[in-house]
């Protein structure tokens, strides 16, 4: 499935929110919550779309947001 039009890099609405409200079932409501990122992991097309990430960022994000943060540590 293309995400994009062709030649002009722009969403393919239409296709997108058949994909979604048809083929996931999703109400329009939560279809038009869901982030572009959102959405196309639920189509499974994420990884694709954005290369995915690898090691060195899941690294980066471990460091972020380690495990046992109540939240307080990441406030600040």
């Amino acid at each position: 499935m293309a995400v994009t039009m062709a030649g002009t890099g722009a969403f393919d609405w239409p296709a997108l929110m058949r994909a979604g409200m048809q083929g996931l079932g999703l109400p329009p409501a939560q279809f038009w919550d869901l982030t572009p990122r959102e959405l196309l992991l639920l189509l499974g097309l994420e990884q694709r779309a954005a290369g995915g990430f690898g090691r060195t960022r899941l690294d980066e994000l471990a460091r972020m947001f380690p495990d046992g943060a109540t939240g307080k540590e990441m406030d600040g």
